[in-house]
């Protein structure tokens, strides 16, 4: 079995960091150890840990400082930090979670729940990792620099899920005490309640040795909807068996000895901000992914867009036996307007060419700026004839219409030359692997075109098409 990932477990007590390397080495964990704050920051760079395990007070500082150093390392920020605590101090509890600790133990502790909370956390810290993709020391999954500061909603939306309307009422009443968030209960008999209208940032969930619980959190945690929601469970006496179980069933803590306020608005003040950094980084993400496919100026899609487009619009008409069809568009004579009217004005003729192509174009297809004034567009299953008007009206919605540049009181002529070329799969002489192949036909089009006297559509090998 492979190592799991690597732990950092700080104590200046010798026996403690052997004890928790035996427990953890038997998990398959690869564990360096540490006895104080003093040469931390090198360690952590060194070895580059997942988690970190630290005593609640060390020889020269203590677990809120172990949490404040792990943090100021910019590519460390997200490694999840936990306190073992010598003693069930309920204040001392208290009082790490407000200095941002990721989860309290304390002596004496099951191995069982040990690992379950580390399990827990590794997942967040894993799913956070494959979110921060490494391109050159530069993260294009986060926009922010990893030290940037996101503040998290001041009110969040908290929903409780509770075995009576008694103690739905009541927490409902204690929390709202405690916090600003938006909070509202539900039993779990009504469980829909908690997916109707708009989704909950956190839940808390009262749970017992029930195995109905334990599918709510499970259910929960599996729906799309509630992927992402932060969940807390909370048992009424101290089952550590029953803990791991709902640490393994996806809650992102649990509360032993029952309700306390205190206790679970720190919580969810923690599990919040940190959901507001990985949603954060998730949408910049999504940005990211976006804006490669994007072409900046015109909004179109880009030339990589363009060839995976036309590769699976290739793959596709080979599925169905159906042909397809590419065009190359090149504005014409696009480097007098430029050398003429500025370089301004040239861009805005390309938006503004773009956006009347795309409105012509609809959803038949894709278009792409694949170059400074050369567009491809790509359409699958149109008729010889279908396309051929397609590929008319984008010749003429170009020069139908003068364009009006900002700065210019007369309006200026600009005309558009077309390659098409035409697919179909069926016929023996084509090869549909090689869009390629087609890409190169349709260029040599817009070129007949070019030589023919621009403004008008070739058709690879057909005679022109005049406009």
């Amino acid at each position: 079995m492979s190592v799991q990932g690597t732990i950092l477990v700080l104590d200046g007590v010798s026996t403690n960091r052997i004890m928790l390397k035996v427990q953890l080495t038997a998990a398959w964990y690869h564990v360096v150890q540490g006895e104080k704050l003093k040469g931390l920051t090198s360690l952590v760079r060194r070895t580059r840990p997942d988690l970190v395990l630290t005593a609640q007070t060390l020889p020269d500082g203590t677990a809120a400082d172990v949490k404040k150093l792990i943090t100021t390392q910019p590519d460390l920020v997200d490694v999840p930090v936990v306190a073992i605590a010598p003693q069930n101090d309920n204040e001392a509890r208290l009082r790490a979670l407000a200095d941002g600790l990721d989860d309290v133990l304390t002596h004496p502790y099951k191995d069982a729940l040990l690992l379950a909370r580390i399990r827990s956390l590794l997942r967040v810290h894993a799913d956070t990792q494959e979110l921060q993709v490494d391109n050159g020391g530069q993260s294009i999954g986060f926009a922010e620099s990893a030290t940037a500061l996101i503040t998290p909603p001041q009110t969040a939306r908290v929903d409780i899920l509770a075995q009576t309307a008694r103690t739905g009422s009541a927490w409902q009443k204690a929390l709202s005490d405690q916090s600003r968030h938006q909070i509202s209960w539900h039993t779990r008999s009504n469980f829909n309640g908690v997916l109707s209208g708009s989704i909950p940032d956190a839940i808390v969930v009262e749970l017992d040795a029930s195995p109905h619980g334990l599918n709510v959190l499970a259910d929960l945690r599996s729906r799309s909807a509630t992927r992402h929601t932060v969940l807390i469970g909370v048992l009424k006496d101290n089952n550590t068996s029953m803990a791991s179980e709902i640490l393994d069933r996806g809650a992102d803590a649990v509360c032993l000895g029952g309700f306390c306020a205190e206790e679970i608005e720190l919580r969810l003040k923690n599990q919040i901000a940190r959901k507001a950094r990985i949603d954060q980084m998730r949408a910049s993400l999504r940005q990211g992914i976006a804006e490669s496919w994007i072409d900046p100026l015109t909004g179109l899609h880009n030339r990589r867009y363009a060839m995976r487009a036309m590769d699976q619009i290739t793959r596709q008409s080979m599925q169905s036996n159906q042909g397809f069809a590419v065009m190359l568009a090149d504005l014409d004579h696009f480097k007098t307007i430029n050398d003429r009217y500025g370089h301004a004005n040239g861009d805005f003729v390309l938006s503004q060419a773009a956006e009347r192509m795309q409105n012509i174009l609809g959803s038949n297809g894709f278009i792409a700026r694949i170059g400074g004034e050369e567009f491809m567009i790509g359409t699958s299953d149109l008729s010889r004839n279908a396309a051929l008007r397609l590929a008319e009206a984008l010749c003429n919605c170009i020069c139908d219409e003068p364009f009006h540049l900002p700065d210019q009181q007369e309006p200026i002529s600009v005309t558009i030359s077309v390659g098409l070329k035409l697919s179909n799969p069926s016929k023996p002489t084509e090869d549909p692997q090689s869009f390629e192949k087609v890409i190169r036909c349709a260029d040599k089009a817009l070129y007949a075109a070019k030589r023919a006297g621009r403004n008008q559509v070739w058709v690879r090998p057909s005679a022109a098409l005049s406009n």
